[in-house]
């Protein structure tokens, strides 16, 4: 029998496979527990720890980081894309606009990473921050670092559009 906090965690994790049937192959997980008599949970976690491993022994902590920063903003765009209400759309756009100047950033200063302790660690928390609903960072970044640098350059760009020769 296991300890009463290991089966409170199992329940919770089980809770939240069933609430995600689908994602979680929530039928196929069943199937096995019935045939081994071991809790779905232990299948899940064993799988999501084989898919971890695989993904960090490819590519390292930056293939982590990078896709920690790519799949659930890249997930909520489409929903974005679909959905009638444009704040989230400005929102994404934000993210793409600060992830995509970030990664230019990290591309030509790379020899800094090296330099950082925990640098992708600090990297998935910055981009955590910058998505997760209750913070916004993305808005933030944009508004307070992002605008003030570009913007005059491109109302520059514009004010110097070459004419068009009259014939």
């Amino acid at each position: 029998m296991p300890h009463p906090q290991v089966e409170q965690v199992i329940q919770r994790v089980d809770s939240f496979l069933a609430a995600y049937p689908t994602a979680s192959q929530y039928d196929r997980l069943r199937d096995l527990e019935k045939k081994t008599g071991q809790p779905k949970v232990y299948f899940f976690l064993a799988a999501v720890s084989i898919l971890s491993s695989i993904i960090y022994g490819l590519g390292g902590m930056k293939l982590v980081s990078d896709i920690f920063a790519f799949a659930y903003p890249a997930y909520m765009s489409f929903k974005a894309v679909d959905s009638a209400e444009p704040t989230d759309d400005t929102q994404w756009l934000t993210y793409w606009v600060v992830f995509s100047l970030f990664s230019i950033v990290e591309n030509v200063m790379s020899f800094l990473v090296t330099w950082v302790p925990f640098y992708f660690m600090i990297k998935c928390c910055f981009f955590a921050w910058l998505y997760h609903p209750r913070f916004m960072g993305a808005g933030l970044v944009y508004k307070q670092v992002i605008k003030p640098f570009v913007m005059p350059y491109l109302q520059a760009f514009e004010h110097t559009k070459p004419q068009k020769k009259e014939e």
